[in-house]
């Protein structure tokens, strides 16, 4: 138990509030959301909390550090609203999320490594290349180039005086990382992503350590959410919710 509790297990509001370091107006909140039981009331009004409100508080807290506060304020108001399907589906919403991050960084890595398996990047003049050129290097038509660039793929910069699209170098490379993925029928928010991770880190060992590091952070996320769905599943064996 925490907090200090008298003999019929009440607690005060302060000291239930400071054994996880918030305040009391934050507990009292927590009722109101439902992330804490309902309340009794002494005949002053006072509000009642007990070591079952202690209990939520510290069932809350661990839950909200693998799932993050929003989906722990809709499992623990189901839970004490006695819907523990509501709060299982919530939980299990959470962990398709990861599943579907863990998916996502093994495409985008599997569309880097086409990207690093395909041909060199084709010979740009000093002064970069009009949006023809680029399109005839490339295989496109210059009306591809255009939406590719209106989905903020490609960034060409503008001649001064004539408007004309020009592209350095990177430009012309982005431009073929474009053109192979799509051809591989990649969708566009792993286009994105490649190109994100080429501009951003600038090598291909670079990129394959910055996914590989995301992928561990993933794996850190996922453990911390396996620990708050089992002290989910504890907390609803203690109230009677389980099978």
């Amino acid at each position: 138990m925490t907090g200090r509790a008298d003999e019929r297990g009440r607690i005060r509001g302060v000291d239930l509030a400071a054994t996880v370091g918030i305040s009391v107006q934050q507990v009292r909140n927590y009722v109101d959301l439902g992330v804490l039981p309902p309340v009794s009331r002494t005949p002053s009004g006072y509000r009642v909390f007990t070591t079952a409100h202690a209990r939520a508080l510290t069932v809350a807290r661990q839950v909200a550090e693998g799932h993050g506060w929003t989906r722990t304020r809709e499992i623990m108001a189901a839970v004490h609203r006695g819907d523990p399907a509501a709060a299982l589906a919530s939980l299990d919403g959470g962990h398709a999320e990861l599943d579907r991050e863990r998916a996502d960084i093994r495409r985008v890595l599997a569309a880097f490594e086409t990207v690093v398996a395909g041909p060199a990047p084709a010979p740009v003049r000093r002064r970069g290349s009009r949006i023809g050129e680029v399109a005839a290097l490339v295989g496109v038509r210059t009306s591809q180039l255009r939406v590719w660039e209106a989905r903020g793929l490609l960034r060409p910069t503008r001649q001064p005086g004539t408007g004309y699209r020009v592209y350095d170098e990177a430009e012309l490379r982005a431009a073929q990382v474009v053109t192979l993925l799509r051809r591989g029928d990649y969708p566009f928010d792993i286009v994105h992503a490649v190109l994100d991770e080429i501009r951003s880190t600038g090598s291909p060992q670079r990129v394959r350590a910055e996914l590989a590091r995301r992928e561990q952070e993933l794996n850190r996320r996922s453990l911390r959410r396996l620990r708050g769905s089992s002290a989910l599943h504890d907390y609803l064996v203690e109230l009677g919710l389980t099978d």
